[in-house]
């Protein structure tokens, strides 16, 4: 596929839409099991808590019913929850962190394996966007070989001063591998709602209901037209500083836009009834849950940069607009 990213050439349905990139098998064949993770590499104790906000739980309402989501991303019902208290990442995994972690390890990631990953079209030079394989249903992104969190938009790019952005091109897989090698764990989905809430309740943002208040960028998205058009005037065309903006009532930052943040919970549709205490999630299912939207995300095309909203992908995919944040139960 050689075409060239217009604007036009979005989707009026919004019925399904998302900027995020697809599953890794969009354009490439399965190519059976990777090596195994050993948890035997982990190096740093799980009693390190630094960078870490300690959260005391509760009961929250989980989800939104406000019109701004989508029918088949299961936002709703609106739900009461309850959570024991755990400990999260103020920050998401920034490439410094990340590079630690392959140092000590020697640990490749499935996008270095596979030697693959998906960026966004419009960073690409021009040769090779219009070489590069896209899937049908978003042309905007291209399988790059090459790309890998140290080379984010693909052979040639480097991080040049990126060591405190969100660390990129990271599968679900890689994200558990480090949260392991550290002592830590992915967030439930329930934990990362009622943290990046920030306290507020069945607010639209973690900061409240109007995006820009009295003109104030509070956090990373598209700005413009989508795909066709960025402006930046939030001061970012891809990824930003994971303490970019303000943070929340909670002391988390960039909990909306910026990176897409992968949750430990299979993804699902349909919740669990009564006020459930700490939910995990579906037992089964191909797909995991990601949140927070990203610097993609733009409300003409995909709303999904509000507290409630969700999407997944399959575990082994990874692109260049999904990160994550560490979660701790006290005591492990």
């Amino acid at each position: 596929m050689t075409h060239e990213l217009k604007e036009h050439e979005v989707a009026e349905d919004r019925a399904q839409p998302s900027c995020c990139a697809p599953g890794r098998g969009s354009i490439a064949p399965a190519t059976g099991a990777l090596p195994a993770y050993s948890a035997t590499r982990r190096s740093v104790a799980a009693g390190d808590v630094s960078g870490m906000i300690a959260l005391p739980g509760g009961e929250f309402l989980m989800g939104a019913e406000d019109g701004s989501g989508y029918s088949d991303d299961g936002e709703g019902p609106v739900r009461p929850v309850r959570l024991r208290p755990f400990l999260i990442d103020a920050c998401a995994v920034t490439n410094n962190e990340f590079e630690v972690f392959t140092e000590a390890t020697g640990y490749r990631t499935e996008a270095e394996r596979l030697e693959w990953s998906y960026v966004f079209a419009g960073f690409l030079p021009a040769a090779l966007r219009r070489s590069a394989p896209r899937p049908e249903r978003t042309p905007w992104w291209c399988g790059v070989a090459g790309a890998i969190w140290r080379h984010p938009e693909g052979p040639g790019s480097e991080l040049d001063g990126r060591g405190d952005h969100p660390v990129v091109h990271v599968s679900w897989n890689d994200a558990r591998a480090y949260c392991d090698w550290i002592g830590k764990r992915l967030p439930t989905e329930a934990e990362w709602e009622y943290a990046a809430r920030g306290g507020l309740v069945q607010a639209r943002y973690p900061w409240g209901d109007e995006l820009d208040p009295g003109g104030e960028y509070l956090c990373n998205i598209w700005r413009g037209s989508f795909p066709g058009k960025n402006t930046a005037a939030d001061g970012y065309r891809g990824t930003a500083p994971v303490n970019a903006f303000p943070p929340n009532g909670f002391g988390l930052y960039n909990t909306c836009g910026n990176v897409w943040e992968w949750c430990a919970d299979r993804w699902g549709t349909h919740h669990e009834a009564g006020t459930p205490v700490d939910p995990a999630g579906p037992r089964t299912g191909p797909n995991r849950v990601i949140r927070g939207g990203s610097h993609m995300c733009h409300d003409s095309y995909c709303f999904r940069y509000r507290v409630a909203a969700r999407s997944s992908n399959s575990p082994d995919s990874s692109a260049g607009h999904t990160g994550f944040r560490c979660a701790l139960t006290p005591g492990t």
